[in-house]
């Protein structure tokens, strides 16, 4: 299917790129005073391969917030809402709100709340201080046990999720949530429903890939803050709860190192409300769409997985027909956005890749001209670090998207930056999607610094083995680097690639 027509304008604004749009005019080939002042767009493509190296001056990560540091405090007590949240629904005239009310426990025995202790109300309307309408919700609550002697168990808060409905799109709304019963509403706080479908679109769509909670992640909020977006794309690995003990105390960006004798993998989930509390200045007044990432996997007792991003984020599942949080969809304007779920089954034969081939057989190119999919670890990435590790979900899925016209595909895992050319099954295609890795948030683990194609960093054929699905490493067989591992050079489907961390900025 050809692209849209209209024009497209991406930006990426990384921590260590604000030169961004000189190099992309460089990558074109086009070293004119009038290139350099524009940014290129694909129709120029494909560009010949750039790397940008970190600089060596340059740390490559940075340590965690303390617990108690001021940004992640609990700023109300129960029975108060914090830790609010927005989020998008199918549809613009929709959004959901999400809070935390109560003391979640941690301890070796842990009583859950009862949730039908307190309402789910949102008081909204159009006009500050006028609360002309109230919707009710749902609560829950999710418990994150470890069958391992000496390992402490933890119960959170009561979540709230309460879905507002009949908006008018395009417009600010003013609200407070909570409990009007027991006289704990929130604080005032305002939202602005994205646009309709058709010629509208968001004003802007940040991205961010593995953020965590360290002092580099505050320089991304902040930075992103500025920005002004309409809605944030969070590509998975959010918290970073697993990357320390039960116990808590102080993470480490590599647990395996740092722990080797740990019964499984740990997680602190205080961390999680720590994280809700600093993302709340941002995400109580801009939706936030999340998908899962390896991050979010905590392996508990019995066997299950993902119960915090289970239990605290609100995704349109339901409305979209996908009927998991794991994989949904969503309009903004005139983009239809797509996350894909890479931790459950994504074969032919699965539920996930139906309900994908469903949803865009029924995207009208009239109404959502523009289609956008995310998820989280990449397809392609020529870094060393992740090289070729779902490869498999790459076979399943890439015709799909191929055969639909899917313009952009988001991903983070890899932790740094990477921009593809137009690619199709490793070649060179006009008609295939822009790959863009946004990798690294500023979470505890090291920005990559290593490429495949650098002498002695080609990963073996055992490395890189995913968290879920199947082992697929290939050789390639055509181009230059036919029937090897790896490229010698910088593959010809990689445009631009930099060890950086940051977020984009997606202008549609």
């Amino acid at each position: 299917m050809d692209s849209p027509t209209i024009a497209l304008l991406l930006l990426l604004l990384l921590a260590f790129a604000a030169s961004l749009p000189a190099t992309e005019a460089a990558a074109s080939g086009r070293p004119s005073e009038k290139a350099a002042r524009r940014i290129p767009t694909t129709l120029d493509g494909p560009f010949r391969p750039v790397t940008r190296r970190l600089d060596p001056s340059l740390r490559r990560g940075s340590d965690d917030l303390p617990i108690d540091h001021p940004r992640l405090a609990r700023k109300v007590r129960p029975p108060f809402p914090e830790q609010i949240a927005l989020a998008a629904s199918y549809s613009p005239s929709s959004i959901w709100v999400s809070w935390i009310t109560g003391y979640a426990q941690i301890g070796t025995n842990v009583t859950p709340a009862d949730p039908s202790t307190v309402a789910s109300e949102v008081w909204y309307g159009e006009e500050s201080g006028k609360y002309s309408f109230l919707e009710r919700g749902t609560a829950t609550v999710y418990s994150q046990l470890y069958p391992f002697k000496g390992l402490l168990n933890y119960t959170s808060g009561v979540i709230h999720h309460v879905r507002l409905q009949g908006l008018k799109t395009a417009t600010r709304y003013y609200y407070k949530c909570g409990d009007s019963s027991l006289m704990a509403l929130s604080k005032e706080h305002s939202f602005v429903t994205l646009p309709s479908c058709g010629p509208r679109y968001p004003h802007r769509i940040a991205v961010i890939g593995d953020l965590g909670l360290t002092s580099n992640s505050t320089t991304t909020i902040d930075h992103l803050s500025k920005n002004d977006p309409s809605m944030i794309l969070m590509v998975g690995d959010l918290s970073y709860a697993n990357q320390y003990l039960t116990t808590g105390g102080k993470g480490a960006p590599c647990f395996s190192c740092a722990f080797p004798d740990a019964p499984i993998r740990e997680t602190y989930q205080p961390r999680w409300d720590a994280w809700g509390r600093f993302m709340e200045p941002v995400i109580s007044r801009i939706p936030m769409m999340v998908i899962e990432g390896n991050h979010e996997i905590e392996p508990q007792v019995d066997g299950m997985t993902f119960k915090s991003y289970l239990a605290r984020f609100a995704v349109p599942s339901q409305e979209c027909g996908s009927n998991s949080n794991f994989y949904y969809s969503f309009n903004a304007g005139g983009v239809h956005f797509i996350m894909l779920g890479a931790y459950v089954d994504y074969n032919m034969t699965g539920a996930q890749y139906a309900w994908l081939r469903t949803d865009l057989h029924q995207v009208n190119r009239q109404v959502t001209p523009w289609v956008v999919a995310a998820w989280h670890p990449p397809w392609y990435n020529s870094y060393s670090s992740h090289y070729q590790e779902f490869e498999c979900m790459r076979q399943e899925m890439e015709g799909l998207l191929y055969d639909y016209g899917v313009d952009i595909v988001f991903s983070g895992h890899v932790h740094a930056y990477e921009r593809m050319n137009r690619v199709f099954n490793y070649t060179l295609d006009p008609c295939g999607p822009v790959y863009i890795t946004v990798g690294d948030g500023g979470n505890i683990e090291k920005v990559d610094v290593d490429f495949a194609d650098d002498i002695g960093k080609c990963p073996s054929e055992s490395d890189n083995i995913p968290e879920y699905g199947g082992v697929c490493h290939l050789n390639f067989t055509s181009g230059p680097a036919k029937g090897k591992f790896c490229w010698e050079t910088q593959p010809e489907w990689s445009a631009f690639r930099e060890s950086s961390f940051g977020h984009g900025i997606l202008e549609v």
